[in-house]
């Protein structure tokens, strides 16, 4: 009785209840708040409680400071959190559940303190030392640019370390093909990027003339100037160099020219100091109508073990960042996919590239082969070039103290070119959504000259990998094709949850176990409706002893397989899984409806139990864009499923079989 399904399933529950997993919180003095009434409410309650407003997180959230409680404890300070919650007009999410708002006078909405967060740059170390940073002065390189037809010389670049910029120049399809980009006249003009990172040296003459103050704060110091802290070291060096990689100033015959080298270029300084959830929504929010991509190159620890992701206000950062912010177009936000390959890490165990609103670029060597460091994963959605092993080349850019660099590496390299690029797409055609620009990236990028040994043909017809999502990002092409680009219509969501009993269902040790789902993509509901698909996630909650042994797939029903969890040899964490949302990119433009089956290998000695499986679809009812009709025969041809069941009734009825199936399986093995 003991030993029985329903008693380990129920301490797995128990444990994965109480479990705070393998790493001890950090607890600081700061608090955020959702405070409505406004600034002087919020300065008059902190007031009353002993703290000290520190300012607008966004939107109605504030951040809250604490003298008498010390800066970093195991612990929480129960006591004044209790004080804040304690107070007449405070009412806590779960009270909200029950009384309507318009009833109560509701002033604290929410109080959590904030936890320290370990966030590391996704830049990798050398075996060797590169040499000290040259200072970037003045020099002439003439090199003439031509047009695609070869005839006339239409201009020159004179920065001095153009010639090393073998990822834009090398042309015959082994760079992102700028130039042409460049030709038609696209240069970055009235775009703004900004960098996520460790501080900006905007000063440095190559970065200066393209600095925007707007797009720029230190959340650190909590000040408008974002220079970054010098030491000994260099360490704070990371924000410079993504930085000069976008928008380095055109022909001063200083260091390197950026992609986008007429955009406007800022930088959050939010990594030199303590991360939390609070410096993560500031970032991600900040003065987002006036800046267009947000650039980060940083994440939890590539260890091969860590499941992190972004807490409640960072995620309604990005919520609101894709609802509202370029003036409800929404903002563009390029992530690093992540430096954990050596250590067999994955990019969906990372709750930033993992997420749906994330443009996740991962990098490629100079010979197009997948770097050491690179992570595998479905969630990410083309790449950029980068450094590989020592005999490889790097990336040059902008370096501290006005110098340069030809040393930048890993995939911290790989999301400014991305952001670059982005911002080139962005003046061709300024009415791009956020999702607009993930379709074109999709229907641009090259997978030529890409070696990988996971590429594969989903049912539309593309070919997409786990180490290069659907290829190598085209400049010229993502203008081309934005120039003429409609507008995605309105995102549709269709959710749909397994059923399981209230015991789960057992994955036994050393086996491989698959479920079946059947979707219309919510036919009958115009509102939730879709039939072209986007982004898929499969939210999973299961218990295990240990989470690496544990491998998860997700096959379309046009036969598109996906690695939403490869082994993590590193991961020994009995945490299990808590409704984690593992995301893929590799069906974009497959139909939803039909079958889905979710494939879960159990590689432990123990048997682990699948308590949730819910399956969201994002896309459209209809074809997207100028070229969405010509996927109609590859979807036909790729999917027997699709074509014989195409009403919900059908649905209903293999439903109804599968059920009666089951238990008359269970009935015999009794």
């Amino acid at each position: 009785m003991l030993h029985s399904p329903l008693v380990s399933t129920f301490f797995g529950l128990l444990y994965l209840a109480l479990s705070r997993g393998t790493v001890a919180r950090v607890y600081s003095n700061q608090w955020a708040v959702e405070v409505v009434g406004g600034p002087a409410v919020a300065d008059a309650l902190a007031s009353k409680h002993g703290f000290v407003n520190l300012g607008s997180i966004f939107g109605n959230f504030y951040l809250y400071s604490h003298s008498k409680i010390r800066k970093r404890s195991v612990r929480p300070a129960r006591t004044s959190q209790k004080a804040l919650r304690s107070e007449p007009q405070v009412s806590c999410l779960s009270k909200l559940l029950t009384r309507p708002l318009l009833d109560t006078p509701v002033v604290i909405l929410w109080v959590e303190q904030q936890v320290v967060k370990k966030r590391v740059k996704r830049d990798v170390p050398m075996t060797i030392d590169p040499p000290t940073p040259k200072q970037a002065t003045p020099g002439f390189y003439s090199s003439c640019l031509t047009n695609s037809s070869n005839t006339f010389c239409q201009y020159t670049v004179n920065d001095p370390e153009w010639p090393k910029m073998w990822y834009l120049n090398r042309g015959k399809g082994l760079d992102h093909n700028v130039r042409e980009a460049w030709e038609l006249g696209y240069t970055g003009k009235n775009v703004v990027v900004t960098i996520l990172d460790d501080g900006l040296e905007w000063t440095h003459p190559d970065i200066e003339p393209n600095y925007d103050p707007k797009a720029s704060f230190d959340l650190n110091e909590r000040d408008a100037d974002p220079m970054p802290r010098y030491e000994p070291t260099n360490e704070n060096r990371h924000g410079t160099r993504c930085a000069g990689e976008v928008a380095a100033v055109l022909n001063n015959t200083l260091c390197i020219v950026g992609i986008a080298y007429h955009a406007g270029i800022g930088g959050i300084r939010m990594l030199d100091g303590e991360v939390n959830d609070a410096i993560e929504a500031s970032s991600l929010s900040y003065n987002r109508q006036h800046i267009d991509i947000y650039s980060a190159s940083w994440g939890p620890d590539d260890n091969g073990k860590t499941l992190d992701g972004p807490d409640r206000m960072a995620s309604l950062a990005f919520q609101e960042g894709v609802r509202e912010g370029r003036g409800g177009k929404g903002s563009i936000f390029v992530w690093a996919s992540g430096n954990g390959g050596r250590d067999s890490d994955s990019c969906n165990c990372d709750g930033y590239t993992n997420s749906i609103y994330t443009l996740s670029i991962s990098s490629a060597t100079e010979n197009g082969r997948v770097p050491w460091y690179s992570e595998a994963c479905s969630s990410t959605l083309a790449t950029t070039y980068s450094s590989g092993s020592n005999n490889d080349k790097m990336i040059v850019t902008t370096d501290l103290h006005h110098g340069c660099t030809s040393f930048h590496t890993g995939t911290s390299a790989s999301a400014p070119l991305a952001a670059g690029i982005c911002a080139l797409t962005l003046e061709a055609n300024p009415d791009l959504t956020w999702r607009d620009m993930q379709h074109i990236v999709v229907r641009t990028a090259r997978p030529e000259g890409l070696t990988a040994n996971d590429w594969s043909v989903n049912g539309v017809g593309r070919s997409v990998s786990h180490s290069f999502g659907y290829g190598l990002m085209d400049a010229g092409a993502m203008v081309r094709l934005a120039r003429n680009w409609t507008n995605v219509s309105e995102q549709h969501q269709c959710r749909t949850l397994y059923r399981l009993s209230r015991k789960g269902k057992t994955i036994p040790k050393e086996s491989i176990v698959k479920m079946r789902m059947v979707t219309d993509g919510c036919f009958n509901d115009p509102k939730r409706k879709v039939a072209y698909l986007e982004h898929v996630q499969s939210y999973i909650t299961l218990t295990s002893r240990k989470r690496g042994n544990l491998l998860i797939f997700l096959t379309s029903p046009s036969g598109t397989k996906s690695t939403l969890l490869p082994r993590r040899n590193h991961d020994t964490t009995p945490d299990g899984i808590r409704n984690w949302a593992f995301m893929t990119t590799h069906s974009w433009g497959e139909k939803a409806e039909g079958r889905w089956t979710l494939e879960i290998q159990n590689d432990n000695l123990d048997e682990a139990h699948l308590l949730k499986w819910e399956l969201v679809l994002y896309g459209t009812d209809q074809p997207v864009g100028p070229y969405g009709l010509e996927e109609e025969d590859n979807l036909s041809s790729s999917s027997s499923f699709s074509a014989k069941f195409t009403r919900p009734f059908a649905y209903f009825i293999l439903n109804i079989f599968s059920i009666c199936f089951g238990y008359f399986v269970a009935h015999l093995l009794k």
